[in-house]
C-alpha cells in the first residue's frame, strides 16, 4: 500500500511508525509544509519518501494529520486529487466543522472523521513513538457517511494498532472533548501564565516545583498553532465549559474566605470519586 501521511508530527509520525513496524511492505509519503520536518522524518527513517499533494493519485491511504484549520481547507483539496479506492482519514480534535465543510462533496464516502484521543506535550517528527495508540480510543464521527470497504481498511489498521473504538455524531464529539480535553489544556496553560506572572524570578519556580506543579502545566508545553484553531472551532462548548469551571473557582474562593474548611474538605472528597472514573485510562492521553 501507498500511505501518505500529511503532517509529519507527534500524530502523523506516530502512526507511520506503528505502519511501518505491523505492514513493512507499505511505502510510507511524507507531505508537510515544513520542509525541515521532511527531511528530519527522512532521516528517522518514519517516511521512505518526501512527497506533496500532486501525488495523491497514487495513495491508497491518507492520513491527513495537520491542525484543524488546515483540515478544514485542505481536506476538500485532498479528496480532490485522490483515486475512488483511497480512503482518507484525520486525526483533528474538532469534529462538527469538518464534517459540515465535507458533507456535500463528492467523495464524501472516502472520507473517515476520526479523532485519536492520544497525544504528548511534545510536536515534530522527532516527537513521534512506536504504540502510541496502543489501548488508546479513536472516535469516528459519520462512520455512516464513508464506504464499507474503505471503512474496513482503516478499521483494520486501526486495530491492528490496538486501538478501541467509539462511534460519536460530530457534536456531541465537540461537546465531550471540550469538557475531557480542551479546558485542561486552558487550564494548563493559564496555571502556568500565573505562577510566571506571580514568580519573576524562573529559578525559584524550578527549584521549588514538585511533580504536582509539573505533571498539571505539562499541557502548557503544547503547541499553540495546533490548539489556537481548536479552540476557535469549538468556542461555543468551551466558553460554556470555562464558565462552569471559573463558577467553581469562585465557590471555592469564597469557601476560603468564609473559612469553611469543612466545606473544602467535602468538595474534595466528593471530587475523589475522579479516582475511580480514570482507573485504567491510559498514559499519554491528551
Amino acid at each position: 500500500m501507498n500511505i501518505f501521511v500529511i503532517g509529519i508530527g507527534l500524530i502523523g509520525g506516530s502512526f507511520a511508525k506503528d505502519i511501518k513496524r505491523l505492514r513493512p511492505d507499505s511505502k510510507i509519503f511524507g507531505v508537510d509544509t515544513n520542509t525541515s520536518h521532511l527531511d528530519e522524518a527522512l532521516s528517522l527513517g518514519i517516511i521512505d519518501v518526501k512527497s506533496g499533494y500532486q501525488d495523491l493519485t497514487q495513495a491508497d491511504m491518507v492520513i491527513a494529520s495537520i491542525p484543524v484549520d488546515a483540515l478544514a481547507e485542505k481536506l476538500p483539496e485532498i479528496l480532490d486529487a485522490i483515486n475512488d479506492d483511497c480512503v482518507v482519514f484525520d486525526g483533528g480534535s474538532t469534529k462538527s466543522l469538518i464534517c459540515k465543510t465535507l458533507e456535500n462533496h463528492p467523495k464524501r464516502r472516502n472520507f473517515l472523521a476520526c479523532h485519536p484521543i492520544a497525544g504528548t506535550e511534545f510536536s515534530g517528527p522527532s516527537a513521534a513513538m512506536e504504540g502510541l495508540y496502543n489501548g488508546k480510543t479513536n472516535i469516528i464521527c459519520e462512520v455512516e457517511k464513508t464506504a464499507f470497504k474503505l471503512q474496513e481498511r482503516a478499521l483494520g489498521l486501526f486495530q491492528e494498532m490496538g486501538m478501541r473504538i467509539r462511534y460519536m455524531n460530530p457534536l456531541a464529539h465537540d461537546r465531550h472533548i471540550a469538557y475531557v480535553s480542551h479546558l485542561s489544556h486552558i487550564s494548563s496553560f493559564m496555571l502556568g501564565k500565573t505562577v510566571i506572572e506571580k514568580e519573576k524570578n524562573e529559578k525559584d519556580i524550578f527549584d521549588m516545583a514538585g511533580s504536582g506543579f509539573e505533571s498539571t502545566v505539562r499541557l502548557a508545553k503544547s503547541s499553540p498553532a495546533m490548539w489556537t484553531p481548536i479552540f476557535e472551532q469549538n468556542k461555543d462548548n468551551v466558553v460554556e465549559i470555562l464558565e462552569d469551571y471559573i463558577q467553581n473557582l469562585e465557590a471555592f474562593k469564597e469557601l476560603l474566605l468564609e473559612n469553611d474548611y469543612k466545606g473544602i474538605y467535602t468538595e474534595m472528597d466528593n471530587t475523589n470519586k475522579i479516582k475511580e472514573i480514570l482507573k485504567g485510562i491510559p498514559l499519554n492521553k491528551q
